[in-house]
């Protein structure tokens, strides 16, 4: 029993906190799916279910308990251009192949990778979805008419104004006095009763279908059916590995972010392969797929949901409502989760970026502002992408220029140089300048005791240094390598024309050679 519960509940997890913190998030999930279902060109009820599916089986299987998948923009967004030129068909085949690719990458154990993500590209990353978030919420302020969509005005504008007002007070204020049960979860129900009993001319959820229906039956198992060609695996493939990647980098990224917050650390390849089995599903069931959703995994949290209860009752709890009580959900007023959304972008969007990015270096200010931007105007992967090459380059270019060499002379008369700071493809220029080839004597120790040979730049380096010596019929040593340093030199074979001193202790090489 106690097992039981460590797998659904976190250690210091309460039931209640999870079961409610998970029907929040079912609430604040219909929406989104069916907004991106529509973003996507497909009906809503494939968004819906596939909210279910993401939901649900990366809550029982994945590595980040209190994580929310589902539907998503960012890959929507990507689906849109591949149903309008193909077909659904082609979109359902499409998710299957992005799951596979996702549970290889996880059983690979590529995951991991997300480690090394700089930290000003994760606050550009929070900052950028914020932001995103934000704006997906200000398309609830429009409406359809004459098959044109406007904005609200007049009186519309006002109420949906105030009722969203209420919810974000709600929600901010009533943890003070009520920590039972999410402030999210009454707000819904606050505004919901409001405009009810108000009888309030309020948008609501059911105003987003478009005049969609719904499908009242389960999601039922079928077989993909594309045309076997090589022309339908390459479009296939194509999309997928841009799904992929969209989804398990806002997935991983998500993970990272809830780590942080909640001073624990999720399994990022467990969580990959969960992904991939969701997406696997989603496919054969008809529906889109999707991944993390940074949005809802928020309310999950800041309503205490802790564990994978709270995933899995936000699934069941939404199936539940496209199948049983759809009539009174679509009822709910789209002014509540707008102002439950709005608190969401208050508490994730990283404040403090305004107060210190005038005292981090400029390079790292420069990242933070650019995968912002990034985020908004393009996607997450693409952002994620740029961040981590610029702060590679930055980071290339800082460490080249801690190369140096202190110089002595021998009881000999051999000139030494101690070079300091690793050699590697940005620092060879340089390390090619720290020599005086000219002036010094016949022989030359280089000794890399404080050094790292890194790669195939730095061998050709130390070829290049070699020659110009060899050229004035001097003679070079190399002393101080370590034994990887020794691999990568033996790899190069003739290409270093040098004595190499061997001293794996480390210990200083006085034999004359």
């Amino acid at each position: 029993m106690n097992k039981i519960k460590q797998f659904f509940l976190p250690e210091d997890g309460h039931f209640h906190k999870d079961f409610f913190s998970g029907l929040t998030v079912a609430l604040a999930l219909i929406p989104e799916a069916i907004a991106f279902a529509l973003v996507a060109h497909v009906q809503p009820f494939v968004g819906l279910y596939a909210a279910f599916f993401m939901c649900f089986l990366t809550a029982v299987l994945g590595g980040r308990p209190g994580m929310i998948s589902g539907a998503t923009g960012s890959m929507a967004i990507v689906m849109v251009a591949l149903v309008s030129k193909y077909g659904i068909n082609y979109l359902f085949a499409t998710v299957v192949l992005t799951g596979l690719l996702q549970i290889l990458i996880g059983g690979l154990g590529l995951g991991k990778l997300i480690r090394i993500m700089p930290k000003p590209v994760m606050v550009g990353f929070v900052n950028g979805l914020a932001i995103v978030i934000f704006l997906a919420q200000l398309e609830q302020f429009k409406y359809h008419s004459g098959g044109q969509l406007l904005w609200l005005h007049g009186s519309a504008l006002w109420m949906m104004i105030g009722l969203v007002f209420v919810a974000m007070m709600i929600t901010h204020y009533l943890p003070k006095f009520v920590k039972a049960l999410p402030s999210a979860l009454i707000a819904i129900i606050t505004v919901s009763l409001v405009v009810h009993f108000m009888h309030l001319d309020a948008r609501v959820v059911e105003d987003m279908m478009q005049g969609h229906s719904l499908a009242n039956s389960l999601p039922h198992f079928h077989m993909l059916s594309v045309p076997i060609t090589m022309q339908s695996m390459a479009i296939i493939l194509s999309y997928a590995v841009i799904l992929c990647i969209i989804g398990l980098s806002e997935s991983l990224m998500t993970l990272s972010l809830i780590d942080e917050m909640t001073h624990t650390r999720g399994k990022a390849n467990k969580e990959c392969v969960a992904q991939g089995i969701g997406n696997v599903v989603s496919g054969f069931f008809g529906s889109m797929g999707g991944c993390a959703m940074i949005g809802q995994s928020m309310i999950n949290i800041r309503s205490g949901g802790r564990g994978r209860l709270s995933g899995i009752t936000a699934g069941v709890a939404l199936l539940l409502f496209i199948l049983v009580f759809w009539s009174f959900i679509k009822l709910i007023p789209l002014a509540a989760l707008v102002g439950v959304m709005f608190m969401v972008v208050i508490e994730t969007f990283e404040w403090a970026t305004f107060k210190f990015i005038r005292k981090i270096p400029f390079h790292d200010a420069l990242v933070i502002v650019t995968v912002t931007a990034v985020t908004v105007f393009t996607d997450l992967a693409v952002a994620v992408v740029v961040g981590i090459i610029m702060s590679s380059l930055v980071f290339a270019w800082e460490t080249a220029k801690k190369i140096h060499a202190k110089t002595s002379t021998t009881e000999e008369g051999a000139k030494e140089y101690m070079i300091e700071g690793p050699l590697f493809f940005a620092s060879t220029s340089e390390f090619k300048g720290l020599f005086d080839y000219s002036n010094d004597p016949v022989e030359v120790i280089i000794d890399f005791k404080y050094s790292r040979v890194a790669d195939h730049s730095a061998i050709d380096a130390i070829k290049s240094v070699t020659e110009n010596y060899m050229k004035l019929n001097k003679k070079v040593h190399l002393r101080h390598l370590s034994e990887d340093c020794r691999v990568l030199l033996e790899k190069a074979g003739s290409m270093v024309e040098a004595n190499v001193m061997e001293d794996p202790n480390y210990q200083v090489v006085t034999d004359a050679l």
